[in-house]
């Protein structure tokens, strides 16, 4: 009998210490990946395509390759005695930036499908080649401009693709 209360304490014993290597196991694990936050930087790429009949306004995509911060041109308002912004419109804007044409959406026969598919190829080689470069998109944002009054033909669709990638040290 003593020997069979000796070998339930002995196992007890060793599935007590199994349980504190493990504990210690996973403890160690958990506290020894990186904990920090992950950092991006991020891209926008601005699509403008105009939908001014005959083929008289103009589309682009554009994409800046000057940074700039944006503390540089803001001022904080109070409602209390604000002064004016005066950042000097020359010195925040950006003048390295790549300007892709695009066609517009209507001709002299009016919607020219061939023009859409056209500047589909051209922002999808876009988005191709910044995902080559490691940038993943991460938002679309989208908006038309357009006065919509009396036999209105004009206006803009302007869409914003904001890419991310991670900021490397």
């Amino acid at each position: 009998m003593a020997y069979i209360l000796y070998r339930f304490a002995e196992i007890n014993l060793i599935k007590t210490t199994m349980k504190k290597l493990i504990l210690v196991i996973a403890l160690v694990a958990l506290f020894s990946f990186d904990v920090n936050a992950q950092v991006y930087q991020y891209q926008t790429v601005t699509v403008i395509e105009s939908i001014i009949p005959n083929g008289m306004g103009r589309s682009r995509m554009i994409s800046a390759n000057d940074t700039r911060n944006y503390k540089d041109a803001t001022s904080t308002k109070t409602g209390e005695k604000d002064k004016r912004n005066k950042t000097d419109r020359g010195e925040i804007r950006v003048k390295g930036y790549d300007e892709t044409k695009l066609l517009n959406f209507f001709n002299i026969g009016g919607i020219r499908f061939q023009n859409i598919a056209t500047n589909d190829a051209l922002v999808t080689s876009k988005i191709n080649t910044m995902a080559e470069e490691g940038w993943e998109l991460a938002f679309v944002n989208s908006g038309i401009e357009s006065d919509a009054g009396k036999d209105d033909g004009k206006g803009i669709f302007i869409t914003r693709y904001i890419f991310k990638k991670s900021k490397t040290e």
